[in-house]
């Protein structure tokens, strides 16, 4: 069940970062879901790679805060934590 709860968080922030261009989400948002982002990483303790890839999505959502990301590593990274998460159901 943990681990449910878990993908379903990846897949939300997944689908955020995807589509962080063309949404204009509160500062407010994306702070809660860096923050979540990187406590799961920390559950890992940046032991596997599934770990660094919630790192780099939590450091993605802050650094949209203040940066523009370009497209490319959106997507990229977007697709990465959207894997995690459907993966993390089967």
């Amino acid at each position: 069940m943990l681990v449910k709860t878990l993908g379903i968080i990846d897949l939300v922030v997944g689908v955020i970062i995807l589509f962080l261009i063309n949404l204009n989400l509160p500062n407010q948002m994306l702070l809660f879901f860096g923050v979540l982002v990187f406590t799961k990483s920390g559950i890992g303790m940046l032991k596997d790679l599934g770990s660094w890839i919630d790192f780099s999505a939590g450091a993605i959502l802050f650094l949209s805060i203040v940066f523009t990301i370009p497209s490319t590593i959106s997507i990229i990274f977007g697709v990465l934590v959207l894997q995690k998460g459907i993966f993390s159901f089967f």
